[in-house]
């Protein structure tokens, strides 16, 4: 296949043999488990149980809260002790209301949904209905609920279902090891969801620093003319969704857009392996596979988690820390997010955990600007990173939007290049947050103005309607004033 250039990017140093080679380990259950209603985009599910309730393996334990939303399920048998707010896996460390289950050791699955016996002469509802109601969720980081991804066929022109294995972030090493160890899974589900979604073609990305993924995945696909495994120049932000499109596809993703209005839907690989568990064994999401890895770490590895797990509960198990970390991270180095401790949970798109020792992280405190234009360079967006920072710094944000702030993928590599040690990636997420902020009070205003006016309108209409009904019935008094005048005058 040929491959088109993605401009800019970076080449940091990868740091994935720390767990490229340790096979999945599944953790060990904990006494606890904290399932978060919002672990996706949209509104959070609504809870279908009460303290006390026994639960089974499978079963679902909060509902969809909304259009956008996805339903939460027991990772294990046992008793749900609380439902509480707890801190959330999030910089704010803010809390959140979570779902907390005592595991009783037993492990027992619930009743589940049949089987769909054959997925490929099912309709796209069907499949559709079968994702959402097993709370599959973008596993790459974005946490998207699946199906209305799904759905995009029945709205749109599509040609290809990407799958995203570029796994571009340092020390990640875990949709490598899915791939290693579930290509026939993953394959499976992509094949699905192509189908659900009614492309002719399944394209799956991946760097080409995966050579066992990349051999397994094609060895797996081998059978079917519709599977093609690409890899792909090992660049980041590869695994971004618009970049990995435009070098697969040579289609640049226009501003605003999704990559579905070029004719592609991009999953990760860990949810088409999902998808495989939900539509042939009725399996919802209540695992998902971490790397826990950084030098902090005593024994980094790749592990199977049940949703909920602590991040202390892999911590511990992965020997604890060899040195006190630095930074604890949610995520990839580069566009992962810290976290606020290690009571915190782990959730559907946590893909890593990672403790990093000061020498990892090498930061340093921030000077002036030297105008070097090195990040306008690497920008993989086309931006103007010091000019846009320039103007944050003033909190100038209409102008910012105006330079495309909004277009930012926050991948990082401005800040990681920069020479001056300026955290430009934080400046640019801290101005998306104040212009969406901003954008919904404007729509709070005019919602408000709309709300004002019509009750201005509701107001003046309940007037006139009262002053015609009075004016209609002293009209009626009137008239029946003078028929009684006229029937009482003698002739």
């Amino acid at each position: 296949m040929k491959l088109f250039p993605i401009r800019g990017g970076i080449h940091p140093d990868y740091r994935k043999e720390l767990t490229s080679e340790k096979a999945i380990v599944a953790l060990p259950m904990p006494v606890a488990l904290y399932i978060p209603l919002q672990q996706h985009i949209g509104a959070p599910a609504e809870v279908l149980v009460n303290e006390g309730d026994p639960v089974k393996k499978g079963q679902m334990i909060a509902r969809s809260g909304g259009t956008v939303s996805a339903p939460q399920h027991a990772p294990t048998s046992g008793r749900i002790k609380a439902i509480t707010a707890i801190a959330a896996p999030h910089p704010s460390g803010l809390a959140q209301t979570t779902i907390i289950l005592e595991p009783d050791g037993k492990d027992e699955w619930g009743e589940l949904p049949e089987p769909i016996a054959d997925p490929f002469t099912a309709d796209t509802h069907t499949i559709n209905e079968r994702v959402a109601a097993s709370g599959i969720v973008g596993m790459g980081g974005a946490a998207f609920p699946s199906a209305i991804k799904l759905n995009l066929g029945t709205q749109k022109k599509l040609e290809i279902l990407l799958l995203n294995g570029a796994e571009c972030e340092p020390y990640l090493t875990c949709d490598d090891r899915v791939m290693r160890e579930y290509a026939d899974e993953i394959i499976d589900g992509a094949r699905i969801m192509a189908h659900a979604l009614g492309v002719p073609r399944v394209v799956i990305a991946i760097e080409q620093n995966k050579p066992q993924a990349i051999d397994a995945m094609t060895r797996a696909a081998s059978t079917f003319s519709e599977v093609e495994v690409v890899g792909v120049p090992v660049q980041y932000p590869m695994g971004s969704e618009r970049h990995l499109v435009q070098a697969i596809t040579g289609r640049e993703t226009p501003a605003k857009k999704l990559t579905a209005d070029i004719g592609v839907v991009v999953h990760n690989v860990a949810t088409a392996r999902a998808v495989h568990h939900a539509v042939r064994f009725g399996r919802p999401l209540i695992s998902r596979v971490v790397t826990v890895s950084g030098n902090a770490v005593r024994e980094p590895n790749n592990i199977e988690v049940p949703i909920g797990a602590r991040v202390a509960d892999l911590i511990a198990f992965c020997g604890g820390f060899a040195v006190e970390p630095e930074s604890l991270i949610n995520g990839g180095p580069l566009m992962g997010q810290p976290l606020p401790g290690l009571d915190v949970p782990v959730i559907k798109g946590m893909s890593g955990i990672l403790a990093l020792t000061a020498a990892e992280i090498n930061q340093q405190p921030a000077s002036a600007c030297i105008r070097c234009g090195n990040c306008v360079t690497i920008c993989p967006c086309g931006l103007v990173p010091v000019e846009m920072a320039a103007f944050i710094r003033k909190d100038n944000f209409k102008v910012a939007a105006q330079l495309g702030v909004m277009d930012c993928v926050s991948c990082g590599s401005c800040s990681w290049l920069c020479p001056s040690h300026i955290p430009l990636v934080h400046y640019f997420n801290y101005a998306k947050g104040m212009i969406n902020a901003q954008d919904r009070e404007r729509r709070k205003i005019e919602q408000t103005r709309i709300l004002a006016e019509a009750h201005t309108l509701r107001v003046e209409k309940a007037a006139a309607d009262k002053a015609a009904t009075l004016a209609a019935k002293k009209a009626q008094a009137a008239a029946a004033a003078a028929a009684k005048e006229k029937d009482e005058t003698p002739a």
